[in-house]
């Protein structure tokens, strides 16, 4: 069936009030859109930004009076009434135009990631079957493509993988995949960790290869390859751990860093590795080296 789309055109400090009243109003569902192309990058922990400009998306069913409700959000707003506009949307299999946004995606020579409703484009290939969830970490972000592509270039075979920071566990998995022997994953959300188990089981990995933690809880020890996709502040202030979790000889790839916070990430890590040149994809990049 139809709905009935009302469009607001709102500050940030004015979003939790027009939820309310727009939810009180009758809407089925609001939600917020970028009115710009201004993306945000690095939020601050425990936070949830939203855009300077920000549109509200409000539906509502399809036999609801649009004057009546125009009528009754300018009343409420009195002379503070965002930008309105309100139009009719029809109904479409909303779960399939989903689905439809995410294909089969090669990263590098041998690694492909293939969402489960689609058919691996070279069966020969390395194939991890993912599909987008909750958990951080589809392939789609310029961040996770450049650490799969670096994995890809990697000799893997035998090797113990950190991945610090896991989200969905795909970096870990495609270790895996790829020839890593066996696989650390950890992440302060307890979500992320049931997402790792649940894809790592989806891929074939046996539970004896793949040990998950809260970082609270994760043992003592030292690994070949340590992979961190997180944020350059968060790396920056991790990096005595993360430098003492990685072997001499072993190697590490950091992203999450915009490409302007580079320099200060290796920093951080150019006196305990030899670091080689910067990747970068899009305005982000990916630092990798080996220890010392």
């Amino acid at each position: 069936m139809p709905w009935l789309q009302v469009r607001l055109a709102i500050q940030p400090d004015q979003a939790a009030a027009w939820e309310d009243t727009l939810l009180e109003l009758g809407a089925v569902s609001v939600t917020f859109m970028d009115g710009e192309d201004q993306p945000i990058y690095e939020p601050d922990l425990g936070t949830t930004p939203l855009w300077s400009h920000t549109h509200l998306l409000a539906l509502f069913e399809a036999d609801v009076d649009a004057q009546a409700l125009r009528q009754h959000i300018q009343l409420l707003g009195g002379s503070n009434t965002p930008e309105l506009h309100i139009e009719q949307i029809e109904d479409q299999d909303w779960e399939r135009s989903w689905m439809d946004n995410f294909h089969p995606m090669r990263f590098g020579q041998r690694l492909w990631i293939v969402p489960s409703w689609h058919t691996a484009p070279e069966p020969t290939a390395v194939n991890l079957l993912l599909d987008p969830g909750l958990a951080f970490g589809t392939g789609t972000h310029p961040t996770t493509a450049l650490c799969l592509e670096w994995l890809d270039r990697q000799p893997l075979e035998g090797c113990n993988v950190l991945d610090f920071g896991c989200g969905s566990g795909i970096l870990a998995i495609a270790a895996k995949l790829l020839g890593a022997a066996q696989l650390t994953c950890t992440d302060i959300d307890s979500q992320a960790l049931e997402a790792t188990r649940d894809n790592a089981n989806r891929n074939g990995i046996k539970a004896e290869d793949l040990l998950v933690y809260l970082p609270q809880d994760m043992p003592a020890g030292q690994f070949d390859v340590v992979l961190a996709n997180i944020l350059a502040g968060p790396l920056v202030q991790l990096a005595p751990q993360l430098i003492e979790r990685t072997r001499s000889g072993g190697r590490i790839a950091l992203s999450g860093i915009l490409a302007e916070q580079a320099q200060e990430v290796r920093d951080a890590y150019s006196q305990d590795f030899a670091l080689a040149p910067t990747l970068e994809k899009d305005v982000w990049v990916c630092i990798s080296g080996v220890r010392l």
